[in-house]
């Protein structure tokens, strides 16, 4: 019996599902057995130890396995992100009886995981959170509201942020605990069968079992964890993104002609595909040298992987709106690959980091090379 690498598996993946995803962005909705089906062929916990339902991935393979399903269906990429993101964090800061509850569930389907941190008033500062996890008997007790949880209308637990005494902690929630209220987001510019929902906790009892890393860990720790998984599997959607609409646009431009002329033998033409061939090039190479970084454990992955989920948001976002203009009144029709991706890419640029975020981040890591504090002493 052939046994499929994780690449393997993810491009088989995604060819079987490519036609439905434009259906899924319509009704706004992943179909209920996605999760399970992922999780049957490995691709939901794909870096997880093998004890822990995993294939024991390496970063180079779940990358490419995130350009497969990116190149396909934002939404189906997103939720091996997210479950990937939850993963990360409980194999690092979990304790054995939660990485054991579930990590094999999140692997193979049968629970889905949703972030829940960002808040009304916080955005991409996530140290402002006023979310509230209040010592109550033997356990604790969680009140606050959490915005654009991605999967939150299904998801079954929640690694949530909030405060203990004034310190960052994070917390595992279960959705069916009684005081957890959804409220279902649709319509959003992109990743509409992400099924994102705003989250109100009222009073929420969790034992303390469910407490994840100590108090003042949550943010510096287990939070940034999460999100550097996430920027990279992210990072590596967008390539598969742009490689998707450089093909459909390289393929429209062959074979379209107009007034008897190929698109083909326009300058202007040639000069929007090879600026689109250059820009998913030097993404998919930026992926490529964070997926070394973070395999080699060197302790520039962090800024490495933020540089690579940076560049390959703006090239997914610029081969996208391209492609688009290529395809011209194609381009802009309700079943266009490259218009959804037109709009999933600045959603892209945004998550995990925006663009502007990134910025700062890699000019301070620059600026600290060269003997530079942000208190500005030499």
């Amino acid at each position: 019996m052939r046994v499929l690498s994780v690449e393997a598996l993810g491009a088989d993946f995604a060819a079987a599902v490519r036609e439905e995803a434009t259906g899924w962005d319509r009704r706004g909705a992943l179909p209920a057995e996605m999760a399970r089906a992922l999780g049957a062929n490995g691709l939901l916990g794909a870096d997880l130890p093998r004890a822990h339902g995993g294939l024991d991935a390496g970063a180079a393979a779940l990358g490419e396995l995130c350009a497969h399903l990116g190149g396909v269906c934002s939404a189906l990429r997103g939720l091996v992100t997210v479950q990937g993101m939850v993963s990360a964090a409980l194999l690092r800061w979990g304790t054995p009886a939660q990485r054991d509850r579930w990590l094999p569930a999140l692997a193979r389907g049968t629970r889905i995981a949703g972030f829940a941190v960002t808040e009304e008033g916080a955005g991409t500062d996530l140290a402002v959170a006023t979310t509230t996890i209040s010592r109550a008997g033997t356990g604790f007790e969680l009140t606050g509201r959490k915005r654009w949880v991605t999967f939150g209308q299904v998801a079954d637990v929640f690694l949530v942020s909030g405060l203990v005494d004034g310190e960052h902690t994070t917390v595992l929630v279960e959705a069916d605990r009684p005081g957890v209220w959804r409220e279902p987001v649709t319509g959003q510019l992109g990743m509409r069968a992400a099924q994102l929902a705003h989250l109100r906790f009222d009073a929420v009892s969790v034992p303390a079992e469910n407490l994840v890393a100590p108090p003042g860990f949550g943010l510096s720790h287990v939070v940034a964890t999460a999100l550097d998984h996430g920027r990279f599997t992210v990072g590596w959607g967008c390539v598969g993104m742009a490689e998707a609409c450089l093909r459909e646009a390289t393929g429209h431009v062959v074979n379209r002609r107009q007034g008897g002329v190929s698109l083909a033998e326009h300058q202007v033409v040639r000069g929007l595909l090879g600026r689109a061939a250059v820009d998913t090039a030097a993404a998919r190479e930026l992926c490529r040298r964070a997926a070394r970084l973070r395999a080699a454990g060197d302790p520039e992955a962090v800024v490495g992987t933020v540089a690579a989920k940076y560049a390959a948001a703006r090239a997914a976002a610029e081969v996208a709106g391209s492609a688009v203009q290529v395809l011209g009144a194609a381009g802009c029709a309700p079943e266009s690959r490259p218009g959804r991706f037109f709009r999933d890419a600045k959603v892209m640029e945004i998550i995990e980091g925006s663009a502007q975020v990134c910025e700062l981040t890699v000019a301070e890591d620059l600026l600290r090379r060269h003997g530079y504090s942000t208190a500005g002493a030499r």
